[in-house]
């Protein structure tokens, strides 16, 4: 199924089908995922309904010996020998705004 062009809450309710279909094929059950992680069963349902906090899907994921995954789903992100520069090596702690005026700026006003 292709993600790009979906809503957060659909992709985020195609997440959940796939985490329930791979607790179905683990052969367990939502209590039995609940117990390994000292959650709620009704927090696992909700998981595979795709409303679910971060760290309790993390949680889960471990449960299942899946957490290998999230390096697939999200890839360690390396700084840029750019920013680095800029930066004079420092870490880059958060992200900049456009500047008035420019390109960017003027792209990411509302047009009405």
């Amino acid at each position: 199924m292709k993600l790009d062009n979906m809503s957060a809450s659909a992709i985020a309710e195609e997440l959940g089908n796939r985490l329930k279909q791979a607790r179905l094929n683990a052969d367990l059950t939502q209590t039995e995922v609940a117990s390994r992680t000292g959650l709620n069963r009704k927090t696992i349902l909700n998981a595979e309904k795709g409303r679910v906090q971060l760290e309790n899907l993390v949680a889960i994921l471990v449960s299942m010996d899946m957490v290998g995954q999230l390096n697939i789903f999200l890839p360690e992100q390396e700084v840029s020998p750019i920013q680095l520069a800029k930066l004079k090596g420092h870490e880059r702690q958060r992200a900049s705004r456009p500047k008035k005026g420019s390109a960017q700026a003027i792209e990411d006003k509302p047009s009405w």
